[in-house]
């Protein structure tokens, strides 16, 4: 929403501009798909911080793949799951950039998990987003890491069993215990006052980088209703009633000095 249509008349039309670092194409995305949305908050946070002329994207494998059409910066593609480890090079070499991967459960929870962890263990400089709709969505909707137990995809036709298949990995938990990550934290793009949150974790996750406090790291539960055999409105309440129970919102980690304070002033209280 534009500054003007904060305080327009009752009944006025409510123009939306579309952010400049988001590409003006057609989406490729099935209908209901939340990757837009996740697209938007990015795109709009690189306008509002002015970095957009100096960031550099890099677009994994799976439905994320696709990414580099959607924003108005350069963009690197990588192999699966080792969107990390290319970001930490493009970083290094320059490290002027603002760099972010864009990455979904499949590509970073599964084949990229050791990327995500040893880059946030190195306390590399980078911002990561962090796509769950607990699926692989690309392939077909088979069981991804992030996966519910009970919930059934094409290769758990009975749902998932932790005796057979384990269970879900909660990587916001794992990732912030380690002491390279700077900003950790859980949102979901279920709801408006949902997506109103997570656009200010993407914006502190970029903060982040720019304040130079390590890895950020923003997980978004995302839905992937055509996959999980549902509706779009269906599939946003499942995030609600199912996913955020398992994944449970909020920030985790924030080493900034404003993050510092606020947990200071939690303990203190």
């Amino acid at each position: 929403m534009t500054s003007r249509d904060t305080e327009r008349p009752l009944g006025a039309e409510v123009v939306y501009e579309r952010p400049r670092a988001l590409a003006d194409v057609v989406t490729h995305y099935c209908p209901g798909c939340t990757h837009g949305i996740a697209h938007r908050l990015v795109a709009e946070v690189l306008d509002e911080l002015d970095v957009a002329g100096r960031a550099i994207g890099v677009a994994s494998v799976g439905c994320s793949v696709l990414a580099y059409k959607y924003f108005n910066v350069d963009m690197q593609q990588a192999a699966h799951g080792r969107a990390p480890a290319v970001a930490t090079g493009i970083k290094r070499v320059h490290p002027e950039a603002v760099v972010f991967t864009y990455q979904g459960d499949g590509d970073l929870a599964a084949i990229g998990t050791a990327e995500i962890i040893h880059a946030a263990m190195r306390g590399e400089n980078l911002t990561v987003i962090f796509i769950n709709n607990a699926i692989f969505g690309m392939t077909g909707g088979q069981m991804a890491p992030t996966t519910l137990v009970a919930q059934k995809t094409t290769t758990t036709p009975r749902g998932r069993d932790p005796a057979r298949a384990g269970y879900p990995i909660r990587v916001c938990e794992m990732v912030s215990v380690l002491d390279g990550a700077g900003y950790v934290a859980r949102a979901a793009l279920s709801s408006p006052s949902n997506i109103a949150r997570a656009k200010k974790a993407v914006r502190k996750a970029f903060e982040s980088q720019l304040g130079g406090y390590g890895l950020g790291l923003v997980e978004l539960l995302s839905s992937c209703n055509v996959n999980w055999g549902m509706s779009p409105g269906d599939a946003l309440r499942w995030i609600e009633t199912d996913m955020i129970p398992v994944y449970p919102l909020g920030v985790f980690k924030d080493r900034s000095e404003a993050g510092a304070e606020a947990a200071r002033m939690e303990v203190a209280g």
